[in-house]
């Protein structure tokens, strides 16, 4: 600020940053440091809190259901992240040509980004549903029979990734638009002048300068891949037979349904902890130039 010296200056912008402060600490950080506690006691929210140490992460290394939902949210990650990537984006190259109803278009896409999950998942629950839903309908017009597709293990999981990866698809196409926006078109000119066609030009240029958005889109979904819920919630509850149960649907299950709050913020803590380690060898890899 000009006029001030540098510790008033420091005091004011304490002053002014206090609000925010308060409410990141009463909010956010107050919770975090108590989710911590909480996971080092035998507690069902009604009675006294007992600490018992670490009792809570040792069954969590060795609770068969905490590892197969583990493996479904890996499952969910591996199926989600390539498609809702590809088709992001082919859908921000298709409209980042001059086209006609180009804004319309766009705003279609996005238009499922903003849709309530609770709404999203009851449609395609519908949609899934194989006595009267409308994709075993289409197959059937051409003669194929379709799966039981949520009431099925080997399908409900493959459905709820369909689900995600059609919500979220405008999302990545908002991300991958605005880092084809920022590529100067001379590139694109000069490597016409070379005679490199449209394949060459994506593979040699686009596909190159897109890597910090691409970086980045890959660091958010898989961040939001790891908290998945909502739509596995609606649309199986986890079932059939656990099959689609998820590591957030199971932190909820233990804190909301059987009242171990102490266990549900262990397993809270253990998520935490992958999507660090997931985040921190992502980053490495953006540092080496994979990214």
């Amino acid at each position: 600020m000009v006029g001030m010296t540098k510790k008033k200056t420091y005091f004011w912008l304490f002053i002014f940053l206090l609000p925010n402060l308060i409410g990141f600490l009463l909010f956010i950080g107050v919770p975090i440091v108590s989710s911590l506690i909480i996971s080092f006691t035998d507690w069902d929210l009604v009675g006294s809190m007992g600490f018992i140490g670490f009792d809570n992460y040792i069954r969590l290394v060795q609770d068969a259901d905490f590892w197969r939902a583990f493996r479904n949210t890996f499952a969910f990650i591996i199926g989600y992240i390539p498609l809702v990537m590809l088709f992001g984006l082919s859908a921000a190259l298709l409209l980042n040509k001059n086209m006609r109803f180009k804004t319309f278009f766009r705003a279609t896409y996005f238009l499922p980004v903003i849709t309530s999950w609770v709404a999203v998942s009851l449609v395609w629950k519908w949609l899934y549903n194989p006595s009267y839903g409308l994709i075993n309908y289409v197959l059937s017009m051409i003669g194929i029979e379709g799966p039981q597709w949520l009431h099925d293990p080997s399908t409900a999981m493959i459905g709820i990734v369909l689900a995600s990866a059609w919500k979220d698809i405008g999302f990545v196409m908002v991300l991958f638009l605005g880092g084809l926006q920022s590529i100067s078109p001379s590139y694109y000119e000069a490597s016409s002048i070379d005679g490199a066609n449209k394949l060459r030009a994506l593979w040699s240029i686009t596909l190159p300068l897109l890597a910090p958005t691409t970086f980045f889109v890959t660091i958010i979904s898989m961040i939001n891949s790891f908290q998945v819920f909502d739509q596995v919630m609606i649309m199986t509850g986890g079932g059939p037979s656990g099959s689609t149960t998820v590591m957030v649907q199971n932190i909820y299950n233990h804190a909301f349904r059987y009242f171990e709050m102490g266990y549900a913020a262990a397993m809270s803590w253990a998520l935490f902890i992958v999507i660090f380690i997931f985040t921190y060898i992502q980053m490495k890899s953006q540092d080496k130039g994979a990214f």
